[in-house]
């Protein structure tokens, strides 16, 4: 049963993260695409924002595929690290932990299922075990160095909010009143 739990978890949470990243660089799935989603990098003093959409959204898209898969592990889980560490630290940072008040709650659990599947391994059902691939161990640590030094320079890069975000909009008006043009929210990098 282990091995199916495994494989429930890598599903869920690679082909949730899969179609995160979709969203970013195809607008599928309701996202805004590279164009909506620079933008929004942009103001959280990402430059060129189109270039980090593209990173997250790569890294959101192939980590997810390559969880769900069980494919190359821990490649796939290290790029949901990179995505949902850089969302902590640019987007959710200082708010209370939980989504409902624009916090980390939900890239905290993605990290923390990365962590699981970092330490347990995809599992049985998974193409690793298929076709015989075993990355090195050295791998994991060594990509965590480098996940978390991209995400010190991203965070070094000042912390900005965007205006309006989705906790300030009710009904599709803003907080003042006024209506709203939509706009790449907390979601665009968590």
């Amino acid at each position: 049963m282990v091995n199916v739990g495994l494989l429930v978890l890598r599903l869920v949470v690679g082909g949730l993260m899969a179609g995160h990243g979709a969203q970013k660089l195809f607008g599928w799935f309701g996202g805004y695409g590279i164009e909506g989603t620079g933008g929004f990098m942009e103001s959280l003093n990402l430059k060129p924002g189109k270039k980090w959409a593209t990173l997250s959204g790569l890294s959101e898209l192939g980590g997810g595929l390559l969880t769900a898969l069980g494919f190359l592990n821990p490649l796939g889980l290290l790029g949901i690290f990179s995505s949902m560490g850089m969302a902590t630290i640019k987007v959710h940072w200082n708010k209370p932990i939980w989504v409902t008040s624009g916090g980390a709650e939900l890239p905290v659990v993605n990290m923390a299922v990365a962590s699981t599947l970092m330490l347990t391994g995809p599992g049985t059902y998974s193409l690793d075990h298929a076709l015989g691939t075993k990355l090195p161990r050295w791998v994991a640590p060594v990509g965590l160095a480098g996940v978390a030094a991209a995400v010190a320079y991203g965070a070094s890069t000042g912390v900005a909010s965007p205006e309006p975000s989705q906790e300030e909009e009710v009904g599709g008006k803003s907080a003042g009143g006024e209506d709203a043009e939509p706009v790449p929210s907390n979601e665009a990098t968590s």
